[in-house]
């Protein structure tokens, strides 16, 4: 079974949540700037004098794909502890299902596509 993991988190934990990753081996990430909103709706800044309603927020969402629900829980734990401040815009976590995954090359399936070659 192949796991996918999106993790939406602060633009300023992408460097602690990308080391963290990294401890752990995970090899696989596909990191992406985005700009979302959540339960806290954005923001009001003043900008030239004016008041203005900034709805959507720059955020780091994080992709990787897991071979197991071993490697998925322990991914998603990384990424908690280490995205956490405990304030309102931490970001979400989400996992599914993938059926099915080929590396272009070699036209490799499944978990042979997730594997490195070295």
């Amino acid at each position: 079974m192949l796991i996918k993991i999106e993790a939406i988190v602060r633009e300023e934990k992408y460097e602690e949540v990308k080391e963290a990753l990294n401890k752990i081996q995970v090899n696989g990430i596909t990191v992406a700037q985005i700009m979302g909103c959540g339960v806290q709706r954005g923001y009001k800044e003043i900008v030239r004098g004016s008041e203005v309603d900034l709805f959507l927020q720059p955020k780091i969402k994080f992709e990787i794909v897991v071979s197991s629900e071993e490697w998925e829980k322990k991914v998603i734990d990384t990424i908690q502890k280490t995205a956490y401040t405990g304030e309102v815009g931490d970001g979400k976590i989400f996992s599914y299902e993938i059926r099915s995954a080929m590396r272009i090359r070699t036209k490799e399936t499944g978990y042979d596509a997730l594997q490195s070659e070295f």
